[in-house]
């Protein structure tokens, strides 16, 4: 049995939600130091990791074995290793895994240290021209119409912006939800944010769902919405 020490610790690592250069100093010194990193995907880390010659164990984090992977890592985390999480892109938590095992290390008394960096969501807020004191992030909204809809719903009579994360998939159901329910607002649609192809779009839902109706939307999105100011 490894012996069980008090030097272990969890580290959140914000990384790059596109470019890479993104990433700071303090989140490469802890990725360099740490005993093991605990990805979302271990081969979109990989990259990071390959850019910056960074080379350290990795294990995979995701929804799909966030259980079974929460009691190993707490283990080593017991016996004094140093682990750092990650997640795609952003920080880790925030509408991506890593809550379990942060509630875990917190209950088990395990030092935790967060790591800030890039954020979609703040990046969105910032270059949306519309008030942001004060804001309400919902993450992603629900996949069925009905369920969304509700939702805009219950928010509708708020006087904050609103913040959602978005797939593209989805996102033309989205806006023409947007538009039935909150009525015709400001929004702010912020996709492939600091890639090659990042597009902030600014206009009244109407015209935003008329613009895009016929064409493809690419990339991840981040939608900002004007809050009621009747």
């Amino acid at each position: 049995m490894r012996p069980v020490t008090t030097d272990g610790k969890l580290f959140l690592v914000a990384t790059p939600i596109g470019n890479l250069e993104d990433i700071t100093l303090r989140a490469l010194r802890v990725l360099r130091e740490a005993d093991l990193i605990a990805a979302e995907d271990t081969r979109r880390t990989a990259t990071l990791l390959t850019r910056y010659e960074i080379r350290k164990p990795l294990v995979s984090y995701h929804e799909f074995n966030e259980a079974r992977r929460t009691a190993e890592l707490i283990d080593n985390l017991r016996t004094g290793q140093r682990i750092a999480l990650v997640s795609d892109a952003g920080m880790p938590t925030l509408s991506d895994p890593g809550l379990r095992l942060l509630r875990a290390a917190l209950d088990a008394a395990i030092p935790v240290e967060v790591i800030p960096g890039p954020s979609a969501l703040t990046m969105a807020l910032a270059a949306s021209g519309l008030p942001v004191e004060p804001f309400l992030f919902h993450g992603f909204l629900p996949h069925k119409s009905a369920q969304r809809r509700r939702l805009l719903t219950n928010l509708a009579p708020l006087p904050y912006t609103l913040a959602f994360f978005e797939s593209p998939h989805r996102i033309h159901k989205t806006l023409a939800d947007l538009e039935e329910v909150l009525g015709d607002r400001r929004v702010v649609l912020a996709r492939e944010l600091t890639k090659k192809f990042e597009q902030i779009l600014r206009d009244r839902v109407s015209v935003m769902r008329k613009s895009l109706e016929n064409r493809t939307v690419k990339g991840e999105i981040t939608l900002i919405v004007e809050g009621n100011n009747t």
